[in-house]
């Protein structure tokens, strides 16, 4: 793991701005592998149908700089009730 890997763990993914930090009453899942492992995702509001197709997210960590890193919930797996961290999205590769 390098430093800015390091710098990442247990932070919320924000691609646009400075880290908001975990938020009271917010409902975040925790990804898991690939180049964001460990941050939290803010998913507070989704739709379960929305969690369930995953997320592409912004990256200069990935394997393509600028490109997405995939994260996908495992079909079955449980969601806790909010708030807090309810669930895992699990790393299966990148995109451009």
């Amino acid at each position: 793991m390098n430093g800015d890997e390091q710098l990442l763990r247990g932070r919320v993914y924000d691609h646009d701005g400075p880290d908001p930090g975990l938020r009271l009453g917010r409902t975040y899942a925790e990804l898991v592998g690939g180049p964001l492992d460990g941050l939290l995702l803010d998913i507070h509001g989704w739709r379960a149908e929305e969690a369930d197709d995953g997320v592409a997210l912004i990256t200069e960590l990935g394997r393509w700089p600028g490109g997405r890193a995939l994260y996908d919930p495992r079909p079955g797996e449980p969601r806790k009730p909010g708030p807090g961290i309810v669930c895992r999205f699990y790393y299966p590769g990148d995109t451009p």
